[in-house]
């Protein structure tokens, strides 16, 4: 018999991120956001003043927070790393939406953060499911930068769509940890876990024929130093590269669009756009830019003012229109009615966490379905994805209520982004810094043990235990009776 393959997309989300963070700027307030099914209420509390990362930077003032338009940032404590966030992100899936383990057939990581050249994290997170006797799960990690979370996914759901697809859901992890070394990009990290199911009849739907993708090969960002976890930047560049991607790719899917339905498509048949967030300059940056696509497509999304402003530079080339900072200016001026409705409610936590690599985009999507739940019913959400090096795509959603569990309103509850992220404890700068340090250290290395300290994990959060003479890891979860044995593989003690 024929399996159902209606509406093939995201079920169900869940997003973890380290409760260590450090301020980018000096704050006296923190703005808290409270959904409720009919109402949305805004708080505000108090909170005692500490340095901050941009004034122990000795940085000119703004900069963090309005030169890249950051406000704070998560980093792992020495106990937890990609592997432990993953664990935990996908053990709290699997228990909220009760779903049993042997449910899940296939299951794909995306991430750029090297822990084994050779072992994917998607082998320690076969740990769940032996547990209960499944070992019959497809997939293994997708890597390119912050590009291997959409690869995962397109695979995910493409094995659903296939005549391979067994019934069984399928499972997508993006888990990173972004950081530096000493300099000016440092304040560009982040860290986060996000789990998606997949399967048919979903809430968030893929609009499978709306998708455009640009490929290419350049030095932007990369890690070629196996015994160091921090990238080779060359940020101007990268930037460059990022513009261009979009550029191409909303150029490719205005065409298919069109080809496909007869009319133009602008950024007015999407009501919200869901970047890629390094750092949210760059985002505003980049929807100014589809903006001024637009008025060089000629399109209806842009109005007469803003087609008299942005007219002196219609004859501009590509590279001396990236490179024009009146553009930039100009652009961003026009843009930004129509960024605060469409891209803004996508921001809450890239600029609250920082930047997640492979699961940056889709934070930007659980910010969006968190501010917005009861307002996104058959909304049309743009997706672009960026991974440096290059690989991009655009593609797009379309968002319904959906059925309990699998529901936005569920979603939302379950998720709790509110709670996670009032529940953080900000350190000192030069915490945070002897924290990089002690890293760096360990970073490749063996035979060590954690802290005994995990009072700021909650309940329910695995974390790396020991890395023995073997190199082989360890990891435990908080508040059970688990421990580890000889292969490294999670056990109930004794």
């Amino acid at each position: 018999m024929e399996l159902s393959k209606n509406d093939v997309g995201i079920l169900a989300l869940e997003i973890y991120f380290p409760p260590t963070c450090v301020q980018q700027n000096v704050m006296l307030t923190k703005a808290l956001f409270f959904h409720s099914f009919l109402l949305s209420l805004f708080s505000i509390i108090t909170l005692v003043p500490q340095e901050a990362l941009e004034v122990h930077d000795g940085a000119s003032k703004g900069k963090y927070t309005i030169g890249h338009g950051q406000d704070c940032m998560a980093f792992c404590s020495e106990s937890e790393d990609v592997i432990s966030m993953s664990l935990t992100v996908v053990a709290s899936l699997l228990e909220k939406y009760n779903i049993d383990p042997k449910q899940i057939g296939r299951l794909e990581v995306g991430s750029e953060t090297v822990i084994d050249k050779s072992k994917s994290i998607k082998t320690f997170l076969m740990q769940i499911f032996e547990e209960h006797g499944n070992t019959d799960i497809e997939g293994v990690d997708s890597t390119n930068a912050c590009y291997g979370g959409t690869a995962a996914l397109f695979n995910v759901v493409n094995w659903v769509e296939s005549s391979s697809w067994d019934g069984r859901y399928g499972l997508v992890v993006c888990t990173d940890s972004a950081v530096y070394a000493e300099g000016p990009a440092r304040p560009t990290g982040g860290a986060a876990a996000i789990a998606m199911l997949i399967g048919p009849d979903a809430p968030i739907v893929f609009e499978s024929k709306i998708r455009a993708s640009h490929m290419s090969h350049v030095y932007d960002f990369y890690k070629p130093d196996l015994a160091s976890e921090y990238p080779v930047v060359d940020g101007k560049l990268s930037q460059t590269c990022y513009l261009t991607a979009l550029d191409s790719c909303y150029k490719l899917l205005c065409a298919k669009f069109e080809k496909l339905n007869g009319k133009p498509f602008s950024i007015s048949d999407a009501d919200y756009i869901v970047f890629h967030s390094p750092y949210n300059k760059l985002v505003q940056k980049s929807f100014a830019r589809l903006c001024f696509m637009d008025f060089l497509r000629n399109a209806s999304s842009i109005d007469e003012s803003a087609k008299e402003k942005l007219a002196p530079f219609s004859a501009l080339t590509g590279d001396e229109s990236y490179a024009s900072r009146d553009l930039e200016k100009v652009s961003q001026q026009v843009a930004k009615p129509l960024y605060d409705l469409k891209v803004q409610p996508t921001t809450l936590l890239p600029k609250q966490v920082g930047n997640m690599y492979t699961a940056s985009l889709y934070a930007a999507l659980v910010s969006l379905i968190h501010n917005k739940t009861t307002t996104l019913e058959g909304k049309r959400v743009l997706m672009f994805s960026y991974g440096s090096g290059l690989t991009s795509t655009m593609f797009s959603f379309r968002l319904r209520e959906g059925q309990h569990p699998f529901s936005l309103s569920n979603i939302v509850s379950v998720m709790d982004v509110s709670g996670k992220l009032d529940s953080r404890q900000e350190v000192t700068p030069e915490k945070f810094i002897a924290t990089l340090q002690l890293m760096e250290h360990r970073y490749g290395g063996k035979d060590f043990v954690t802290s005994k300290d995990r009072s700021h994990l909650s309940l329910g959060t695995y974390y790396l235990k020991e890395v023995d003479s073997k190199y082989r890891r360890f990891y435990v979860k908080k508040g059970s009776d688990e421990t580890t044995t000889e292969n490294g593989s999670l056990s109930n003690g004794h």
